[in-house]
C-alpha cells in the first residue's frame, strides 16, 4: 500500500514535469534558433543590399573585401550566387547542397535550414537572402554559420531542466515517501494489532491519535471493538469456569446421596439402575473437569518456557504405565538418548500427552500397542501418539479438536470429548503444530510438534 501510493505520486508529479519541461525545451530550441536566424538574416540582408550595386556593375572588390573580412572575423562562411545559381565569391565554409536555398531565394524568399537547432543536429545553419534591385532578383547571398555554441547553450538549458526535474523527484520520494508513511502508519499498527489478538494476545490495541483524523477514527473504533470482544471472551471464559466449579459441590453432594442410596436398594434391577446413575454423575464429573482445563488452557496470553522433552515425555509414559497394564495394552516409548529441549507453555506436553495416552489406552483393545515416540526433526522437537486402535477416517481427523465432538462408534466409550480440543488449544499456545491422521498400520497417529 505504501509503495502504491508513493509510486501514484511520483507518476503525478512525473506527469506535470512532464507537461511543463518539454514544452519549456522546445521552447529554448525554438527561441535559440530563432536569434541565430535573426542575427545570420541580418548580415545577409546588409550584404545584399551592399551587392546589388556591385552586382550590377561588375565592381565586386569592395564588396570581396568586406565579405572575407566578415568570414574571417567571425567564422561564418559567406557565398555570392548569380541569377544562374554560379558562384561569383566564397570565402570561408561552403555547404554540402545549397541549390534548394539559392532557389528558394532566388524566388524571392529568405531561406533558412535547419528549421531548429536541435542538440543532436550538427548541421550547420544556412541562411540564404535575394539580392533585388528594381524588384528584379540579381542573385543570392548565402551565409554559413557552425551552430555548436548555439547546441551547446540549447543542451546546458535542457541539462538545467532535466537536474531540476532529478531534485524534484527526490525531493517528491522524500515527501511522498514520509506522508504515505503517516498516512499509513495507523493501518500498519491497525493490522499488527489484528495479527496479535488473531495469535491470543487480547490485551493487543493501537496507539491512538495517529495520521488523519479518519484513520484516528478508525483507530478508536478497533480499539472499542477490541475491548468488546475482549471483555465478551473473558465473560464466556468466567462464565464457564464458575459455572462448572459450581457445578462440583451440587455434583458431588449427588454422588454422595446416589452411593447411600444404593445400599438400601435390594432389587437386582434397581441397583442396575444404581450404577448407570454413578456412571453418569463421573461421566457429569469429567465434562465439568474438561471444562475447567479447557478455559484455564484459553484464559490469557501463556509463558513460553524451555523444556526438556526427553525427561517429560518418560515421565508420562512411566505414569500410565500401570492402566496400560491392567488393560494388557503395551505402551512403548521410543526416545533419544539425550535430552531434547523444546519451547512450550507450562504444562502444555504433560496435558497433552495426558489426553492422548489416555484417549490411546481407552480405544486400544487389549493386546494393542501404543506407541510414544519423541525424535527431532529440523531442529524441532515432534511427539507422536500411535495406537493399534479402530482409529478414524481422515474428516473425523479434522472434526475431532471440536469441542465435545464423539465419534460415532465412541458414544458410549468415558469421555466428554474435550481432551483433543484441550491438546490444540495448548499447542497453539506454544507455536506448535498438532496434526490427527490415521496410522499406517492401522489406529490413529496424534503427532505435536514444538519449536526447538
Amino acid at each position: 500500500m505504501r509503495r502504491r501510493l508513493v509510486i501514484t505520486y511520483l507518476l503525478l508529479l512525473c506527469m506535470v514535469l512532464l507537461a511543463l519541461e518539454i514544452p519549456l525545451a522546445l521552447t529554448v530550441a525554438s527561441r535559440e534558433t530563432d536569434g541565430a536566424v535573426a542575427d545570420r538574416m541580418a548580415d545577409a540582408t546588409r550584404f545584399a543590399s551592399l551587392a546589388a550595386p556591385a552586382v550590377r556593375s561588375g565592381d565586386m572588390d569592395a564588396l570581396n573585401d568586406e565579405l572575407r573580412r566578415y568570414s574571417e572575423l567571425y567564422g561564418i562562411g559567406v557565398l555570392l550566387f548569380d541569377q544562374d545559381q554560379v558562384v561569383l565569391s566564397a570565402f570561408g565554409t561552403r555547404p554540402a547542397s545549397p541549390v534548394v536555398a539559392v532557389r528558394g531565394a532566388l524566388a524571392g524568399h529568405q531561406v533558412s535550414s535547419p528549421a531548429t537547432l536541435w542538440p543532436w543536429v550538427r548541421e550547420p545553419l544556412t541562411v540564404a537572402v535575394p539580392i533585388s534591385d528594381g524588384g528584379a532578383v540579381l542573385g543570392v547571398v548565402l551565409t554559413v554559420s557552425p551552430t555548436d555554441r548555439s547546441r551547446r547553450d540549447v543542451l546546458v538549458v535542457w541539462l538545467a531542466l532535466t537536474l531540476v526535474g532529478v531534485l524534484a523527484v527526490a525531493a517528491c520520494l522524500t515527501t511522498a515517501d514520509r506522508l504515505a508513511s503517516w498516512v499509513l502508519r495507523p493501518v500498519t499498527r491497525l493490522d499488527s494489532a489484528a495479527h496479535e489478538i488473531a495469535e491470543g494476545d487480547s490485551a493487543a490495541r493501537v496507539v491512538p491519535g495517529l495520521g488523519p483524523p479518519e484513520l484516528r477514527r478508525l483507530s478508536a473504533s478497533f480499539n472499542e471493538m477490541a475491548d468488546a470482544v475482549a471483555e465478551a471472551m473473558e465473560r464466556q471464559r468466567s462464565f464457564v469456569a464458575h459455572a462448572s466449579h459450581q457445578l462440583r459441590n451440587p455434583l458431588t453432594v449427588l454422588r454422595l446421596r446416589i452411593e447411600d442410596l444404593g445400599s438400601r436398594l435390594d432389587d437386582e434391577e434397581l441397583r442396575s439402575e444404581h450404577e448407570f446413575a454413578l456412571e453418569e454423575t463421573d461421566r457429569l464429573a469429567d465434562v465439568l473437569d474438561g471444562l475447567l482445563s479447557l478455559a484455564r488452557a484459553e484464559r490469557g496470553r501463556h509463558q513460553v518456557e524451555i523444556a526438556d522433552a526427553t525427561a517429560l515425555t518418560a515421565d508420562r509414559v512411566k505414569a500410565w504405565q500401570p492402566l496400560a497394564d491392567r488393560r494388557d495394552v503395551a505402551l512403548v516409548a521410543e526416545l533419544p538418548d539425550g535430552p531434547l529441549p523444546a519451547r512450550l507453555v507450562a504444562t502444555a506436553l504433560d496435558q497433552a500427552l495426558d489426553a492422548l495416552i489416555d484417549n490411546a489406552l481407552k480405544f486400544t483393545p487389549a493386546g494393542g500397542r501404543v506407541v510414544v515416540r519423541l525424535r527431532s526433526v529440523d531442529g524441532d522437537a515432534e511427539v507422536s501418539v500411535r495406537d493399534t486402535g479402530p482409529g478414524m477416517t481422515e474428516e473425523q481427523c479434522r472434526q475431532a479438536t471440536e469441542r465435545f465432538w464423539r465419534a460415532p462408534d465412541a458414544q458410549n466409550v468415558d469421555g466428554a470429548g474435550l481432551g483433543l480440543s484441550i491438546v490444540a488449544v495448548l499447542v497453539e499456545a506454544s507455536d506448535g503444530r498438532f496434526t490427527l491422521t490415521p496410522a499406517d498400520t492401522g489406529g490413529l497417529a496424534a503427532t505435536i510438534r514444538f519449536r526447538a
